[in-house]
Formats: structure tokens, sequence, C-alpha cells
């Protein structure tokens, strides 16, 4: 027996028009009769099934080097172009006596 729209965005607990969406899109396997859309359980089911892959090999995690810790090589960058004192604002004194 062949599912309606209805039953079947019952079944995967969306809305009837996100299956129609995907009807159009050719997103999901479906059944046109005349101005009918009807959905066959087993192809729904090889579907669903489709989306089961295993997760994804992670990549391997390099080692640490830590010549090139990212914070020693800021720090170092601000040494070459900083000069004690350039850049730095002098508050005036209130009193204007400095």
């Amino acid at each position: 027996m062949l599912l309606t729209v209805k039953e079947l965005s019952d079944e995967l607990k969306i809305k009837r028009s996100t299956l129609y969406l995907w009807v159009k899109q050719g997103k999901i396997p479906c059944q046109k009769i005349h101005t009918l859309i009807r959905f066959d359980p087993d192809a729904i089911a090889a579907w669903r099934r489709s989306f089961d892959s295993p997760p994804a090999p992670t990549a391997p995690s390099l080692p640490r080097d830590p010549d090139l810790d990212l914070d020693q090589i800021i720090e170092a960058a601000k040494r070459q172009v900083y000069t004690p004192g350039h850049g730095e604002t002098i508050t005036p004194s209130p009193t204007r006596k400095e």
C-alpha cells in the first residue's frame, strides 16, 4: 500500500509543505499518479537508510610543536614591532602640574 503525503509527513514528523518541496526538488522517491503523490514504503525505507552512513573519518591530530605556539609567535612579533613608549598615551593630570 502506498503512503499519502499526510501519512508520510506524520511519520517523518515534518510539515506537508516540506514534503511537497522535497518532491518538487527530487529529494525524495515518490510516485505521481495523475495529480496525486504517493510514496512506496520500501523506497522510503531505503531512502532513509541512505542517511545512516558511517561518520566520516577524522583527520589525525598533529603533535603540537612548542616552537610554533601561536601566543609565542604573537609576542615575538610585538617585541619586534613595538618599542617601549611607542604608541602610549599620556593622560594629563587634572591639575595640569606635570
